[in-house]
């Protein structure tokens, strides 16, 4: 387990900010649960498992634990190779019993839009009945953000079509802890969605900017940036900078 008290790295991409952000959410001996197309998260759980949280339970689509990530050479959130070299198999329906039964410590989801109150949008854009885009839907996220003790949302574009004042349509709600985006993080405290800590890349005004409700600065910190140590180990997980794709436009 390496310390992740270092200096700070003096380059760093959104990607980085992110994955480290929500590796030190992380906590040791958690169970913690990513879905599908979830690079980010993959690589900040194995980032925290190398870290500060050797002990944390990985879990899957696929269903393996503990998969030995590192010797896939074409890495994948959600295929076979997850259950390749894993040190037990847990199916997907287990991971949905898990969490209602509240044995789930963290889900990495994510969504298209977030509201003041803390309501995921992941159906629609518009009309219900008439939408201007229609979306995925809620999958798994519609049972596990409510039932796992902690649901730690990403989302890589933060714009005021992005967080508003409210949802078009309300897929979801639960137990939202934060919110990671490329500018900063959210915190849900007392039934409403706030400012946690802004990115030192960024500054409050242009996070209000992206932002369609009002944010307080009251105790808003800023994010401590990507250690030297956290980019070594994230370079080693992920030699490809797979972390990356989700930026690609």
């Amino acid at each position: 387990m390496v310390d992740r008290i270092s200096e700070p790295a003096r380059e760093y991409t959104a990607a980085d900010m992110m994955i480290c952000a929500m590796a030190r959410l992380i906590q040791n001996k958690e169970t913690v649960f990513h879905g599908v197309s979830s690079h980010m998260p993959m690589f900040a759980l194995l980032l925290a498992k190398s870290m500060h949280a050797p002990e944390a339970v990985y879990l899957n689509i696929p269903g393996g634990v503990d998969p030995d990530v590192i010797k896939i050479k074409e890495y994948t959130s959600a295929g076979s190779e997850l259950c390749e070299d894993a040190q037990a198999m847990f199916p997907l329906q287990d991971v949905f019993d898990l969490s209602m039964r509240g044995g789930l410590d963290v889900a990495f989801l994510s969504g298209i839009q977030f509201d003041v109150n803390g309501n995921v949008n992941a159906s629609v854009i518009g009309d219900y009945k008439r939408p201007k885009v229609r979306m995925p839907g809620g999958a798994g996220s519609a049972v596990l953000i409510p039932t796992a003790k902690r649901a730690i949302i990403w989302r890589t574009k933060h714009d005021a079509r992005t967080f508003v004042e409210k949802v078009d349509f309300v897929t979801t709600r639960g137990n939202i802890d934060k919110i990671v985006t490329p500018l900063c993080v959210f915190r849900f405290r007392e039934g409403k969605l706030e400012l946690d800590t802004v990115h030192p890349t960024t500054t409050f005004e242009n996070v209000q900017e992206n932002t369609a409700f009002p944010l307080s600065r009251n105790a808003v910190g800023v994010t401590p940036a990507p250690t030297v140590d956290e980019i070594a180990i994230l370079n080693r997980i992920d030699p490809q900078r797979i972390r990356e794709i989700e930026f690609v436009k």
